[in-house]
């Protein structure tokens, strides 16, 4: 959809239901603008919730974190706290006769799919990673200069996530994780390596959810790699709200294989990141700092990399900046990509990404410091608002 289409629609103006401002870029399910949000979050964050609890309810998850029960889930920063037959926020957490019941994401079991994905892929960190460009040449990419055609990265789609994102551009998960299918082992998953993969990249929804099943597929291509000597890297896509000690392992197996960590920092000011996710970003700035200072042992490859989706009205260039700053504080050279949105899901209402919004939020992040800031999916970019 072109700009010409989008104002020939005529989607109309929603009305913050806190501050009345009308504009195309308060979303319905949302209800408040993102003014309110930041400075009026006490009135705005109820009405917000109310979109999670619409979107929550249609596929039977649990509307918050569970809180006050018997046993906690330690896995994620939502450290849902379950009492007996409760559900965790991720759906594949129960309590069964005060046992903690992980219906899926364990070292045999997960639910997500995967599939072949020809390189250069149209990864976040594809405009600096081995697999696209051939840096870290010949011990972490085939090829000497420029991408390693004829190669695949074995992408793994995992049907849960701990977040509850309105705007979510991959909300088949949601499908997965009510239907507990497909379903896939660590070891059928691995099978699916042969001599044309170079990189297993765990996305979703989120690897988090299931990132026990993830770190044994993990052991398997590391155990190859010492058998074969072939490069195989391990890569993420993820939130970030990930316990530390796990990212501390997610983040070595990357660091042995030539893989990135990217983490998808959805916003800077808390009460707009969780109008947007459903979630407080608890550990996400802390887990940031980590994997940077994991990254310090290699230099030729950075290994954490972030991305910032654009959403309109939301995560506007004030977001940017102040993510931006921080990242800078921690190291200069750290790879950020901002990513053009395109309506899905609950927040359909919303234009595209302007290229104009794009341009300001590109400027901001360079101005807080960064050298490495770049503009993905810029053929969503148009004049919109």
């Amino acid at each position: 959809m072109n700009s010409i289409l989008w104002r020939i629609r005529g989607i109309g103006k929603k009305e913050c239901r806190v501050c009345g401002k009308k504009s195309v870029l308060i979303s319905e399910i949302i209800g408040v603008c993102v003014n309110c949000l930041r400075s009026r979050p006490e009135e705005a964050l109820p009405i917000a919730m109310m979109g999670h609890e619409k979107s929550r309810r249609k596929f039977k998850l649990p509307v918050n974190p569970p809180r006050g029960g018997e046993v906690s889930c330690n896995l994620c920063a939502n450290r849902c706290s379950l009492s007996e037959n409760e559900l965790s926020f991720c759906g594949l957490v129960s309590l069964d006769s005060g046992n903690l019941v992980r219906i899926a994401g364990t070292k045999n079991i997960a639910v997500g799919s995967w599939y072949y994905d020809p390189l250069p892929t149209n990864c976040v960190a594809g405009w600096f990673c081995p697999g696209s460009t051939g840096i870290g040449y010949p011990k972490f990419s085939v090829s000497k200069r420029g991408a390693e055609r004829g190669y695949y990265n074995l992408a793994v789609f995992y049907g849960a996530c701990n977040l509850d994102c309105l705007f979510c551009q991959n909300w088949q998960w949601r499908e997965y994780v009510r239907r507990l299918s497909p379903v896939i082992s660590a070891e059928e998953l691995f099978s699916k390596v042969n001599e044309s993969v170079t990189c297993i990249c765990f996305f979703g929804g989120d690897p988090t959810p299931q990132i026990l099943h993830a770190l044994e597929v993990c052991k398997l291509a590391l155990e190859y790699i010492e058998d074969t000597g072939r490069i195989l890297r391990i890569c993420w896509e993820t939130n970030g709200l990930v316990n530390p000690e796990l990212l501390k392992r997610m983040g070595e197996y990357s660091l042995r294989t030539g893989g990135i960590v990217k983490f998808d920092i959805k916003a800077w000011t808390p009460s707009v990141y969780k109008a947007l996710t459903g979630v407080d970003p608890k550990w996400l700035f802390d887990n940031v700092k980590l994997v940077v200072e994991m990254g310090q042992e290699r230099e030729e490859i950075p290994l954490f990399t972030a991305s910032t989706l654009l959403v309109p009205g939301y995560v506007d260039e004030y977001e940017v900046r102040m993510i931006a700053r921080f990242l800078a504080e921690l190291d200069q050279n750290i790879p950020y990509s901002l990513l053009a949105f395109h309506p899905d899901y609950l927040m359909n209402d919303l234009p595209p990404t302007s290229r104009d919004h794009a341009m300001k939020s590109l400027r901001a992040a360079k101005e807080e410091g960064l050298k490495k800031v770049n503009i993905g999916n810029i053929w969503l970019l148009g004049d919109y608002y």
